[in-house]
């Protein structure tokens, strides 16, 4: 075996603090030549930025190095600048397996053209539980069989644009109320009904060999009741290598989330990881974290923990991979830019779902948009909602558009000036924004609109499992990208609202 250094490095992925590498950054990268970088939003500035970006990387850390992205569509995008996807439930609302296929190759498109070479995505998680607050749109619905056909239609169809797809979160983050980047879940689900839900698309992953899956930091006790799956053997060796057949790259989500970090040491836990079957690890943190992180590695391969046979075959599937997925970038035209643009747009549109008859305005009515804040933050990399985007864009289709805001954290405290403020209104448009469910005091706010005496629509504009909370007519967006704040400027117009709910629900009782 090589230096166990050299081979824990090779056997982790890192992040770097900003658009270039400035010299301590590019030091610390030569001294340790990790295998792999990931990119985030504050890496990014424009494409020729980031062109510059990945090939100085691959000047440092070699031509097999993997440049690894979160570009799953709706919310968590985070190259702004290419054609923005819908989310996956907004394709799980249009439902059709070639659709899922042009826009998995159109993301790919975009990402190869920058120099990355791998995707953390597409989520395979079934979502089940409408509380949760991690998942939910960026699930493809909560039919296994369905999330199964759609998101490997996805998967391939970036594959064949020349970058590696990365299912996620194995076995499954879909029935879960906490969020593994400030809690760690557990799923007590049988065995059976693990095979059932969670299991099933992850097995048709195996069989279809795509390039690479991603752990969950969950607990699931009728696999193993002490370790997460992350730092499962029974799971990532037992369960996904041996039972699942599967051959490619197992990457564990980031190590930085909350769901690991409360309970083990940064250093303990990349060496667990490892231990338990992972190929690479996400190294998230300071430069003193990548370090740590390292040390422990290469320690435990040192007294035998991680057994040097075990890592010499981790190094193999990454070098194939990168030799499968080579990361040179290539030509994407200004005329194919467009074209996937047009095709994001397209599919935004079919996506819509209309909910219990939404009635829509008229083309002079006074429309008053009411929605939490003039701009939403949420989720664990700050993706931001802005309802002025929104409202700016529904004016270009309706003259008479005013927004008014209130704070979500106070919402009891708003119900007498809504009531003031509806009275200058004709059409009042109830706009549930953020990721979270709802709490009781927004959603009774946003309900009492439907008491005025006017005509009102809720617009769940990213979580849609928000019309749960109101039960009242309504149009589901999945998200709040571009494409899709055009698509529903259009249905609010008139145009067909075509979308299925993707999920079903735990209360069978509601017409949906």
């Amino acid at each position: 075996m090589k230096n166990p250094r050299q081979t824990a490095a090779r056997m982790m992925m890192v992040d770097i603090p900003g658009p270039k590498l400035e010299p301590p950054t590019r030091q610390h990268l030569e001294r340790y030549m990790f295998g792999g970088v990931c990119l985030f939003r504050r890496n990014i500035q424009n494409p020729a930025q980031v062109r510059q970006l990945t090939d100085d990387l691959r000047s440092i850390l070699g031509p097999d190095v993997l440049i690894a992205i979160d570009q799953e569509g709706g919310a968590v995008q985070r190259v702004l600048e290419l054609a923005l996807s819908p989310a996956p439930m907004a394709l799980g609302a249009v439902g059709k397996v070639k659709t899922s296929q042009a826009v998995g190759a159109a993301v790919g498109r975009g990402l190869i053209s920058l120099g990355i070479n791998w995707n953390f995505a597409p989520s395979l998680d079934v979502n089940t539980d409408p509380r949760n607050p991690v998942i939910g749109d960026r699930s493809f619905g909560s039919e296994p069989q369905k999330v199964a056909r759609l998101a490997l239609a996805w998967a391939k169809g970036l594959e064949s644009a020349g970058v590696m797809a990365s299912v996620k979160h194995f076995p499954g983050h879909g029935d879960t109320a906490l969020d593994t980047h400030l809690d760690l879940p557990t799923v007590n689900k049988s065995q059976e009904a693990l095979e059932r839900t969670e299991l099933l698309p992850f097995r048709k992953a195996a069989q279809a060999g795509i390039g690479s899956v991603m752990s969950a930091h969950i607990i699931f006790p009728a696999f193993d009741t002490k370790n997460p799956a992350t730092l499962s053997r029974k799971i990532l060796t037992g369960l996904l290598r041996e039972d699942l057949g599967y051959g490619g790259i197992i990457v564990t989500d980031a190590l930085d989330m909350q769901a690991i970090t409360k309970k083990y040491s940064v250093g303990e836990a990349a060496a667990k990881s490892i231990a338990a079957g992972a190929d690479l690890i996400l190294s998230l943190g300071q430069p003193e974290v990548h370090i740590a992180q390292l040390e422990a590695i290469a320690e435990a391969l040192e007294n035998g923990k991680i057994p040097a046979r075990q890592a010499e075959t981790s190094l193999e599937r990454l070098s194939r991979a990168a030799r499968r997925f080579p990361g040179q970038p290539r030509p994407y035209s200004q005329t194919q830019l467009a074209k996937d643009r047009a095709l994001m747009d397209e599919v935004a549109l079919k996506s819509i779902t209309a909910y219990r008859k939404p009635v829509r305005p008229e083309a002079n009515q006074k429309i008053l948009i009411v929605s939490a804040g003039i701009t939403f933050s949420a989720g664990p990399y700050g993706e931001t909602l802005a309802v002025s985007d929104f409202a700016k864009l529904l004016k270009k289709r309706f003259p008479k558009v005013s927004q008014w805001v209130y704070d979500p954290k106070n919402a009891g405290e708003y119900q007498k000036k809504l009531a003031e403020i509806a009275t200058k209104a004709d059409f009042l448009l109830m706009v549930s924004v953020g990721r979270e469910p709802l709490k009781k005091a927004e959603a009774d706010l946003l309900l009492q609109a439907f008491k005025l005496g006017k005509p009102a629509v809720h617009v769940a504009l990213w979580n849609p499992y928000h019309l749960l909370s109101l039960k009242k007519p309504a149009f589901v967006t999945y998200g709040f990208r571009v494409p899709t704040l055009g698509a529903l400027v259009s249905v609010l117009a008139g145009a067909e609202a075509t979308g299925k709910l993707p999920f079903k629900t735990r209360e069978p009782s509601l017409d949906l």
